[in-house]
């Protein structure tokens, strides 16, 4: 048996151990409801696709939103809306013929006449299906957002109550009430919003149920006398961590069930939020904005069962079989690129391909699942798709340049002045991909130093870019004239980069400390890079 065909072997049962570690189902808690009890309430918008509620010409068709219903009835007993309008005034007669019950939400902002409508919409509605409306929601979040002023609020809050029979409250971060206390005089009941992921210091999906608990004991100690509604809890199935805080299908479906489970043993009422996933959000919120649902934005199933375990990584098989398939690529190029050579390759040089090949077929897929979930517009698919395309192709290029003995050339060999390009194919394509690396390596840590909040961590094609390259430069040696200045400038904006995102996320946030290991890995990468003497 070769030592090629060996090593081959290494790398791809350490690819699928790692993708069969990765995809293992975690176990969940005790179902939180009983056979025949169902949810509360659910949050819910009939958005789909590239819809938006922000297009006032758009309108939902009521036979959409009746198959939707259909699909909740079985989970909860009531819907919350959010506002009236694009066809939302159809939930309350339909909600009606399904036997569901439905929080009205009359959405309040700072145009007056835009507020007038959706009042007289909603108020004619509550009277008109009053059997229904369970409560009216007069406003959500419009505190959060400072777009009226709590006294202005009151007041439409009871001019509603004076024309409607049913109770009428306001929706708003939990901190918000406790700010503007006056406003409990105004409403019926208290809806609270707790998201663990977006507080000010990101909670994990550990200890997720325990703080939704500690704060709502802290707004009913503050307001004795009135019920305290959770409006919103909800956890997110993908986007990036916060903190200790990570979007996952396995957290979503653990805190969910925790939380439900909780309500219902201290008996208090309870809004999830949210019913589908609402692709819309992104453009506001970054890839975890879409992924709040309970159910799936494009097939509308549940992404869980209660008390079923979850596989964060449900593709794992397929994602394994990428890999090895990357794995026999990087060996297939490296023994196309040994048969130049007479002399036998050396075992350490078959074990850096091997590990070259490892770590990136156990990424590719990886990187293929971020692509999937963070690609957004047309700018986002072609960054997402530019880093899968280095993530595939850096190890077939780094195996070839390992068992060539190339060394990596500087960016001026690469795309310079015809003169100063490097003439071999597999050279250059080497050092393009390098340079390609580096640019969106920069792309994504500039993005995460000044505008972080909202931005993903490309952590795995990254990784499985640099690594490859990293094992040639450790089995190389560069030039031995000057720094390149390009590749030192590139070097010293990744190290400083990543010591800034280090600290602002947090030191538990592990793809942050991940992404900025693979940075500061490419930085040492292209130190090495030396131009020409002269």
């Amino acid at each position: 048996m070769s030592k090629a065909f060996q090593a081959f072997l290494l790398s791809a049962v350490a690819i699928v151990a790692a993708w069969w570690w990765l995809g293992r189902p975690v176990a969940m808690p005790v179902a939180p409801l009983a056979p025949g009890d169902k949810l509360d309430c659910i949050s819910y918008a009939p958005f789909r696709g590239g819809e938006t509620p922000l297009d006032l010409s758009l309108k939902v068709e009521p036979w959409r939103i009746e198959e939707d219903l259909k699909r909740l009835a079985p989970l909860t007993n009531c819907v919350r809306t959010y506002s009236v309008h694009q066809g939302l005034d159809q939930v309350a007669p339909i909600a009606q013929r399904l036997g569901l019950k439905v929080m009205l939400g009359i959405w309040l902002g700072r145009d007056p006449v835009f507020n007038a409508n959706q009042i007289e919409v909603a108020v004619a509605t509550a009277n008109r299906y009053p059997d229904a409306i369970r409560a009216v929601v007069v406003g959500n979040e419009v505190m959060l957002r400072g777009e009226l002023p709590a006294a202005t609020l009151a007041d439409t809050i009871r001019a509603v109550k004076a024309r409607v029979s049913m109770p009428v409250t306001y929706a708003d971060v939990w901190e918000f009430w406790l700010r503007n206390r006056d406003l409990v005089n105004a409403v019926d009941f208290v809806t609270i919003h707790i998201l663990p992921y977006w507080e000010d210091f990101p909670i994990a999906a550990d200890k997720a149920a325990d703080h939704v608990m500690s704060i709502r004991r802290q707004v009913a100690q503050s307001f004795p006398g009135k019920d305290i509604m959770i409006g919103e809890f909800g956890w997110p199935s993908a986007g990036r961590m916060r903190e200790g805080a990570l979007p996952s299908p396995s957290n979503q479906a653990k805190v969910f069930q925790e939380v439900i489970a909780r309500a219902k043993q201290e008996k208090f009422a309870l809004n999830v939020i949210e019913a589908f996933d609402q692709p819309w959000k992104r453009q506001f919120e970054g890839t975890v904005g879409g992924h709040w649902g309970l159910l799936d934005g494009d097939t509308r199933e549940p992404k869980f069962r209660w008390a079923e375990a979850v596989s964060d990584h449900p593709r794992w098989v397929r994602n394994a079989v990428l890999g090895v398939l990357l794995a026999a690529l990087t060996f297939g190029a490296g023994l196309y690129a040994s048969r130049r050579d007479k002399e036998e390759v050396a075992w350490p040089v078959w074990i850096a391909v091997a590990a070259a090949a490892a770590v990136s077929g156990t990424l590719l897929g990886w990187a293929v699942e971020q692509a999937m979930v963070e690609s957004f517009g047309t700018i986002g698919a072609l960054r997402s798709a530019a880093l899968v395309a280095v993530a595939a192709s850096a190890p077939a290029l780094a195996a070839v340049a390992m068992l060539r003995g190339i060394p990596l050339l500087p960016f001026s060999n690469i795309v310079g002045r015809r003169a100063e390009r490097v003439s071999d194919p597999w050279t250059w394509a080497a050092g393009l991909v390098l340079a390609a690396s580096t640019v969106l390596a920069l792309q994504a840590a500039l993005g995460l130093v000044f505008d972080p909040r909202y931005r993903d961590f490309p952590f795995a094609p990254l990784t499985s870019a640099v690594v490859p390259f990293g094992l040639l430069a450790a089995r190389t040696r560069g030039g031995t004239g000057r720094r390149a200045a390009a590749e030192t400038a590139a070097a010293a904006t990744l190290v400083l980069s990543a010591v800034y995102i280090a600290f602002n996320e947090g030191f538990e946030n592990w793809q942050a400390l991940w992404f900025c290991a693979a940075i500061v890995v490419l930085a040492a990468i292209l130190r090495q890079a030396r131009d020409a003497p002269g």
